[in-house]
């Protein structure tokens, strides 16, 4: 059996009772880890769990903004559940962050983004995706600092919205944050990674064709 179907969140056992934030530990209601098919070639990165996450558990579920996100999914072919679900069923996509846990008033620290690096680390080794999509410039720059030869700090998910961005062993397909994306932003990312990235073989042209430094 797809271990991404029988346990499709958490698929690799992680830590779920994770004490290494102090700042964070006794905000959260959960930690966060990924979420979904574990043999996916996109690899959708948030800086950390939204409110609706934090409650169930689940990335990107629960609030507006998970909705948003596995519409966007849906269109794409990844995703057969309603946007409202709280356990999607995806094929080809999954779902993680930088960071686990939710503080209600603030992002989190550079250090706590170190902190929790090894866990995203795991996904992508285990996961090995084709391409990753980081959500919001948070989630954009913590993915910059191993996976591409960019300054991080010259890095904006509201600039390179829906475009391919060269990395070392991926693609990057930059989406700017779910709440702050009009409809119109979010059908001109569907229709890049449709034209883009999933019209042509990107498991060939990896870091190439029309991709940017």
């Amino acid at each position: 059996m797809d271990p991404a179907q029988d346990h499709p969140d958490n698929p690799f056992g992680m830590d779920e009772d994770c004490q290494n934030c102090p700042g964070l530990c006794g905000e959260r209601t959960n930690v966060v880890h990924g979420y979904g098919d574990v043999g996916a070639d996109f690899l959708f990165v948030g800086g950390h769990p939204g409110p609706g996450a934090d409650r169930t558990g689940v990335p990107f579920t629960g609030d507006d903004a998970g909705r948003r996100l596995q519409r966007t999914l849906g269109e794409l072919g990844f995703a057969t559940s309603p946007p409202d679900a709280n356990r999607p069923v995806l094929d080809g996509a999954y779902l993680t962050y930088l960071t686990r846990c939710r503080h209600p008033d603030r992002d989190p620290t550079d250090e706590e983004v170190t902190t929790c690096d090894p866990y995203l680390t795991a996904d992508l080794r285990m996961i090995n995706p084709e391409i990753i999509v980081p959500i919001g410039t948070l989630a954009l720059r913590g993915v910059a600092v191993e996976h591409t030869t960019r300054d991080p700090a010259d890095l904006d998910a509201r600039d390179l919205h829906a475009t391919t961005v060269r990395g070392r062993g991926f693609e990057l397909v930059p989406m700017m944050a779910l709440d702050e994306q009009t409809d119109a932003d979010t059908a001109a990312f569907v229709d890049h990674v449709a034209e883009s990235v999933l019209g042509r073989d990107y498991r060939q042209t990896k870091g190439r064709s029309g991709a940017r430094d």
